[in-house]
């Protein structure tokens, strides 16, 4: 049996004291198996974007236990969680955070310049995942020169080019019109079939659908840990 790529144990995450202490997360307890294709559902203030920045180690837990692939990252410094981020994680958000100077091939060799990849092998990875986005005819473009569906093909080779374990993706289509997003939700697909674990925030019933199991939160707490896609619609009345 496989280890599970997300392990929550008890989870809580609490902002501020006293009468203002709001209690984002918890005590979840949550895993995603390697290989999964997730959905994070809920109203807003459910605990959903906090929940994602905790797997993706952008903030830390106020109590509890938090495995990433096997790694108890609870215990680990700031730099430690730098490195796990750039080696175990790709993100991909609604706005794409490229930099409008530097070219599509550019954008996507950043995080290996920081994992410290040599030149030649920075420029062939981030060339292959290009390729692999449907971008091999862009390397050149700067953001600007690119529509929005493009601009977030590039993100998504951006976030896999380090090779990650899981890819998080934060509404990735809430900036995209409804054919653009099948095709990006395509490239989701297609990235999960080869073995990467996809977890997504999404607000989007239609995008969730598309996933192989949601994840529904409210009040801060996990309320469905497997919901089938087909039955989000009935959650509507219940959020």
């Amino acid at each position: 049996m496989t280890q599970p790529i997300i392990q929550f144990d008890h989870i809580s995450k609490i902002y501020g004291t006293g009468n203002t202490e709001v209690r984002a997360l918890s005590d979840v307890s949550l895993t995603v198996q390697s290989g999964e294709y997730c959905a994070i559902m809920g109203p807003s203030g459910s605990g959903k974007s906090t929940a994602m920045n905790v797997i993706g180690c952008l903030d830390r837990p106020t109590a509890g236990r938090y495995c990433l692939d096997g790694v108890d990252v609870s215990l680990l410094d700031d730099r430690a969680l730098a490195h796990i981020r750039n080696q175990k994680i790709g993100f991909v958000f609604q706005q794409f955070h490229l930099l409008p100077q530097l070219t599509a091939l550019e954008n996507v060799m950043l995080p290996m310049v920081y994992a410290g990849v040599p030149y030649p092998e920075r420029h062939d990875r981030a060339t292959a995942a290009l390729t692999r986005v449907g971008l091999d005819n862009r390397l050149s473009n700067k953001p600007a020169q690119l529509s929005g569906g493009q601009q977030q093909r590039v993100a998504i080779a951006r976030a896999i080019v380090n090779q990650p374990v899981l890819l998080l993706a934060d509404e990735p289509t809430g900036a995209l019109d409804s054919h653009t997003t099948q095709d990006v939700m395509a490239i989701f697909a297609e990235l999960n079939a080869s073995g990467i674990t996809v977890v997504m925030v999404t607000h989007e019933a239609e995008v969730a659908r598309l996933t192989r199991r949601v994840v529904w939160f409210r009040d801060g707490e996990v309320v469905h840990d497997h919901l089938a896609p087909e039955d989000i619609g009935q959650m509507a009345f219940t959020a």
